[in-house]
């Protein structure tokens, strides 16, 4: 077979992510893809081109209907309805290779059978499987119930259909790859999303306060970290917003304070400065604890989803078994019983293979192979597709 070096020169590429309106760990991901193949065009159900790094906006951006609808960019979730009409409207007609990165919708977007689709999973649509029940039980009122539990049932059918669209799956941790067995019936391989490890030397001794990170969203269980620290009386702080943010607020006492996202370096700040990072829910991965490890800092991480992946307890943090305010806050007082014994050293080599090299390598290799075994499965030669 040809090296795919070769291949990838005469490739027609289209990467396709769910939504481009911030910078979290999934933009990462298409950061990469976007390093893989430089060609490549972009397709997004929206985009706010002022959230969104250079290295993406560079390349051609297609938005979908959605795009035009009234503040779209903010507001879009409260169009989920429309989103799988808005991908498969989507023209990919001209391509050999579909890289969909995906959390939501993405996997749906419909092309051409000789074209290779693969799909790079950060998590099957979380709020019709995975974290359904929590997400109703966020919601108010009885009738808000009732259309949700209707509309996700519709999405549950067409996300299952959707996945039958996909040639090759791979999956951001073991976490997904077994959710993608479940939901889907389909196989996947795990490459581990990439981690900007370079950190920022550890404050010794730290500062007096834990750290939450992330997008203020039902299944991210922010409210255990809040209700723990209530109960405990030690500082934490929350960066983030989303709509879980006012109920937080309100939640919070005056030594639990909420802020506002920051800027990458000054993340880097409060990770490599705070006691730990606290991580309360069940993730698919969670980029921000290995970028907590690559500043030195310990974990303490729910022992399910991606942190039982990247937390080994009593090296680079610890896990605590149910999801509840009492077991975060025991596993907190666990934590401040041993916190002397955590080496910053330690805890950031422990970073060292998720590095972004690692994953555009493990990609590359893996879209190589894939690509031309579609190839051969339907016996046309990698130039003529």
């Amino acid at each position: 077979m040809a090296p795919f070096a070769a291949i990838l020169q005469n490739l027609r590429v289209a990467l396709i992510h769910h939504w481009l309106v911030r910078m979290r760990g999934g933009e990462k991901v298409l950061e990469s893809f976007c390093r893989i193949f430089p060609q490549a065009d972009i397709y997004t159900l929206v985009f706010d081109r002022k959230m969104i790094s250079d290295s993406i906006t560079s390349h051609s951006i297609t938005t979908s209907l959605i795009q035009k609808l009234p503040f779209s960019t903010r507001y879009y979730s409260r169009y989920l309805p429309l989103f799988p009409l808005a991908i498969e409207q989507f023209d990919l007609s001209r391509y050999d290779l579909v890289l969909s990165s995906d959390a939501a919708v993405g996997k749906g977007v419909i092309t051409r059978p000789e074209a290779c689709h693969i799909c790079y999973c950060h998590a099957p649509l979380r709020y019709a499987w995975s974290g359904y029940h929590t997400y109703l039980q966020a919601l108010e009122g009885t009738w808000k119930r009732g259309m949700a539990a209707f509309l996700m049932s519709y999405l549950r059918t067409w996300d299952a259909a959707a996945s039958l669209r996909v040639d090759y799956f791979i999956g951001n941790s073991q976490a997904v790859s077994r959710r993608i067995q479940k939901y889907y019936r389909r196989e996947s391989v795990v490459i581990y999303p990439p981690v900007a490890i370079s950190g920022l030397e550890r404050s010794n001794p730290p500062e007096d306060y834990y750290l939450a990170v992330g997008h203020l969203v039902p299944y991210k269980r922010f409210d255990l970290a809040v209700d723990a620290f209530n109960e405990l009386g030690r500082p934490l702080l929350i960066i983030g917003e989303g709509p879980e943010y006012s109920r937080l607020k309100k939640r919070a006492r005056k030594h639990v304070k909420i802020l506002k996202p920051v800027s990458d370096q000054a993340l880097k700040q409060y990770l490599s400065q705070c006691r730990a990072l606290i991580f309360p829910g069940e993730e698919d991965f969670g980029i921000i604890a290995v970028e907590a490890h690559a500043c030195g800092c310990p974990v303490i991480g729910f022992f399910r989803g991606g942190a039982s992946e990247t937390v080994i307890p009593e090296v680079n943090g610890l896990l605590f078994e149910e999801e509840s305010a009492g077991s975060l806050a025991n596993a907190v007082q666990r934590f401040e019983a041993m916190e002397s014994k955590f080496d910053s050293g330690t805890i950031r080599n422990t970073a060292a293979s998720f590095n972004v090299e690692r994953f555009e390598h493990e990609v590359t290799r893996f879209v190589s192979e894939k690509y031309q075994e579609h190839c051969c499965r339907f016996k046309v030669g990698t130039r003529q597709l």
